[in-house]
């Protein structure tokens, strides 16, 4: 039974606050111990309180959901910076968002509507048809026969985004949990707070849903559910229901490696169109906002979280790719200073650096040989060569930009990996950067 929810800013505050409390002061109790055991005892201790304090910290998170389970997240993904026990309870978080009981998502439906459900809806369904971190998404069904899904905002999670996330920030700092610089921090938080502002405004997401309508109105095979116009508010976004294949169900049995090919080039063009020909992308293109159908089709969803790019970022990021592509070194050094990913007042980078990532990321582009990205280990090659970036860490200050960018392209490449797709992006990576 899902437990009664804290909607107050003031009750979650103090939740926080206990939280908070409690774990620090199981942190200095561990610490004071420390002292008088030895180095294995301690290690073992040491997981042992780790396990206890990120146990609680999950628990609520996912009871209080919104900002601070955005964070909790977004940090399970993050496992360099975290300690090992943490990062692997917060993994929780992804899987699956404990749902808020339904009297409060129908409270919360008859409150922005204004209207009673039995008005609103022939049916509303009560089992949750997904559940996240800052609303739930219900079936039902317009007294018209047309059966929609209805995403519902938790209450509270608008008004407390802001306090909740320096709560939250401070439980993770007395907890003597982040392994980041304070500079790092400040922008991971920052870059938060901005995407959920959007993402709780249900009214945005209806206008980029209709604007990527636009955008991939020449692509059939890309399906956006419709808004419906009568039902929509701030905090209640009210879609036509569209269904396809969870990733996890893209199986041989059903879809052939032709058609998962297929879908791979239909995932690059559209990454590619949002990228050079609109400047408008999905900011969050992880599994579970696609799904797939037999035919080829695409169906995205999630649209609270789009970014628009300044024109000139994307020339220069489009300069920069050549350049890399060319292996003209000098002049990617060039491009990146313009995009603002590279301080300019430092001096040259080594050609050997920028060659090194070059010969690691380029590897699905070498050639038009398909390329099999069931066996890709781009990421394993990324994660062994980050601890070079430290000699460099003044020379680089990636602009928010390029940090949804990088966002985009690493979505899209783990799509691209769990479908299992074997093809060949040289030829069409070329006709968008030189035409």
């Amino acid at each position: 039974m899902a437990k009664k929810p804290v909607t107050t800013r003031s009750g979650r505050f103090f939740r926080l606050a206990g939280m908070t409390a409690s774990v620090a002061g199981q942190y200095a109790g561990q610490r004071a111990r420390r002292i008088f055991r030895s180095e294995e005892d301690n290690e073992g201790a040491r997981s042992e309180s780790y396990t206890r304090m990120a146990d609680q910290i999950v628990d609520t998170l996912g009871e209080l959901k919104g900002a601070v389970m955005k964070v909790g997240q977004i940090a399970s993904q993050t496992q360099d910076f975290l300690p090992r026990e943490f990062s692997d309870a917060l993994e929780r978080l992804q899987k699956e968002a404990p749902p808020m009981p339904f009297e409060v998502i129908v409270g919360q439906v008859e409150s922005e509507l204004g209207k009673p459900v039995s008005e609103l809806f022939e049916y509303l369904q009560e089992t949750p048809y997904a559940s996240a971190s800052i609303g739930q998404v219900h079936r039902a069904r317009l007294h018209d026969g047309t059966d929609v899904i209805v995403k519902v905002q938790y209450p509270g999670v608008d008004e407390s985004c802001d306090s909740d996330l320096k709560q939250l920030r401070l439980a993770l700092k007395l907890g003597g949990l982040l392994k980041m610089p304070k500079e790092t921090v400040d922008q991971l938080f920052g870059e938060i707070r901005e995407r959920l502002k959007e993402e709780l405004d249900y009214e945005n997401e209806a206008r980029n849903l209709k604007l990527f309508h636009e955008i991939h109105k020449d692509r059939p095979w890309v399906v956006i559910p419709e808004v419906v116009d009568s039902h929509p508010t701030r905090r209640v976004l009210t879609l036509e229901l569209v269904e396809g294949d969870h990733v996890s169900q893209v199986t041989p049995e059903r879809y052939s490696q032709e058609t998962l090919n297929d879908i791979g080039h239909r995932i690059f063009t559209i990454m590619a169109d949002q990228l050079f020909r609109f400047q408008c992308i999905h900011g969050d293109p992880h599994a579970g906002n696609f799904a797939y159908r037999p035919d080829g089709t695409i169906i995205m969803y999630d649209f609270g979280c789009v970014k628009k790019l300044k024109p000139e970022i994307v020339e220069a990021y489009r300069k920069a790719l050549i350049a890399a592509l060319d292996e003209d070194y000098q002049a990617l050094d060039q491009y990146l200073i313009d995009l603002g990913a590279r301080v300019d007042n430092q001096p040259a980078v080594d050609e050997a650096y920028y060659a090194m990532w070059r010969d690691i990321l380029i590897t699905p582009f070498l050639n038009d040989e398909p390329y099999d990205f069931a066996e890709a280990d781009i990421h394993k090659h990324v994660a062994a060569k980050t601890s070079t970036v430290f000699k460099y860490l003044d020379y680089f200050k990636p602009p928010v930009e390029s940090i949804f960018i990088d966002r985009m392209i690493a979505g899209h490449y783990w799509m691209l990996k769990r479908l299992g797709v074997q093809a060949a992006f040289r030829s069409e990576l070329e006709k968008y950067l030189r035409g």
